[in-house]
């Protein structure tokens, strides 16, 4: 039996991905703790998994890039939020590392504190990926891999290094010196990811994590007898509240049923014409699997979901990761792409019907994400990190 130790940042959408190659892990008799969002601990702690919270000034240090009004706006509020986690994220590993002494680490890619711990204390470590490595300001996917956000400008190489510094490790030299894991676990798969992208042999691309919670499906779903639209917006607050006004409206005189998950947005300020409905929080699997389009923000958590069940996607993107996503998303053939400065409801309503013309690329990615292995794969790439693999066949394949 091997101890395993996941350190995530204070965000549900860097936790769930992870949730499945934890819980595969621990199927396969491994001892696994986990320290993340206090929110979640429960809900781990009910799965079967060592679970506690991250130190609470990390969470008191909230990503607030909706408040950018350009990427690059975006990009610097992003990397002072990562860098002042990672103040409290160092002493906070150290102390969870001395409490469970784990055979192996898994950190989350903006947890730099936790990442450069992980080298300092000399333990096979990993990182959970999320998102895109690869990076443009428009919708055209870069043709380069970088250690997103942190490779794209000189000062995130030097949020990376403040942590290493306290911790008398050598500083950075480039961003090809940024993949210092022995695995780099990325969530995702081709064809959504770009086969032609040059990954570093850390890189284990295994396919979305799917994991939500679980929660029973509303009974009105089962009345639902014309196709569904789905709406999704970010589980993190962001100026995507738009996207669920011109939705609704878009959809209003369609021959659709359409669902709205506003999440951090109060659902009760949207006003619901007679073919749809608005709720705070579902969990999208049921939904998903009974939909003919979602329409979302792009974050890759809603997006690879409703591409893992081969249902096309509309993304307006709100955020700059999220373009990268609507990028993959139109260059993969899986959906369609409307930018936030051109959204209106007659555009939106166009690229809805063009998405669901789709579903062969959607396909396409749903079967490229099987293939990839996803949570087996995972847990075999950390296994061999430990030396124990369950099955003696797993190798460390990218």
């Amino acid at each position: 039996m091997t101890r395993f130790l996941a350190y995530t940042s204070p965000a549900r959408g860097h936790l769930y991905p992870m949730v499945a190659t934890l819980l595969e892990l621990h199927r396969r008799g491994h001892d696994v703790h986990v320290r993340t969002l206090g929110s979640e601990v429960g809900v781990l702690r009910e799965l079967g998994l060592y679970a506690e919270a991250i130190d609470s000034a990390i969470e008191h240090t909230p990503l607030d890039t909706w408040r950018a009004t350009t990427p690059q706006e975006g990009l610097a509020l992003a990397l002072a939020t990562f860098a002042g986690r990672a103040v409290h994220e160092v002493p906070d590993l150290q102390e969870a590392l001395a409490s469970v002494h784990p055979d192996v680490l898994l950190v989350d890619i903006t947890t730099v504190g936790a990442a450069a711990v992980a080298e300092a204390e000399g333990i096979p470590w990993a990182r959970s990926i999320p998102l895109f490595q690869h990076f443009s300001m428009g919708p055209d996917p870069a043709a380069e891999v970088t250690m997103v956000p942190f490779g794209i400008a000189p000062e995130g190489i030097e949020v990376l290094d403040q942590p290493r510094r306290r911790l008398g490790l050598p500083a950075l030299v480039s961003p090809e010196d940024l993949w210092r894991a022995a695995a780099e676990v990325y969530y995702t798969a081709p064809p959504f990811e770009d086969v032609e992208l040059a990954f570093p042999p850390s890189f284990r691309l295994v396919g979305p994590g799917l994991w939500e919670p679980q929660s029973v499906a509303p009974g009105w779903l089962d009345e639902i007898d014309r196709p569904m639209v789905l709406v999704s917006v970010s589980s993190e607050f962001q100026r995507d509240d738009a996207l669920v006004q011109v939705a609704l409206e878009a959809m209003r005189h369609e021959d659709f049923d359409v669902i709205v998950t506003t999440a951090a947005h109060e659902s009760a300020r949207f006003e619901a014409p007679p073919n749809a409905r608005v709720t705070s929080w579902l969990s999208h699997g049921p939904l998903v699997q009974r939909a003919a389009c979602v329409v979302c923000h792009g974050g890759m958590g809603i997006t690879q979901k409703a591409l893992a069940a081969g249902v096309p996607v509309c993304v307006v993107p709100f955020g700059r990761d999220q373009f990268e996503v609507a990028g993959r998303v139109v260059a993969s053939g899986a959906g369609t792409a409307v930018f936030p400065d051109a959204l209106d409801a007659a555009t939106l309503r166009k690229a809805i019907h063009d998405a669901m013309k789709m579903r062969p690329g959607a396909e396409r990615v749903a079967a490229g994400f099987a293939r990839a292995g996803g949570s087996a794969a995972a847990a075999d790439a950390l296994e061999v990190l430990a030396g124990t693999p369950s099955r003696p066949n797993a190798v460390l394949t990218g």
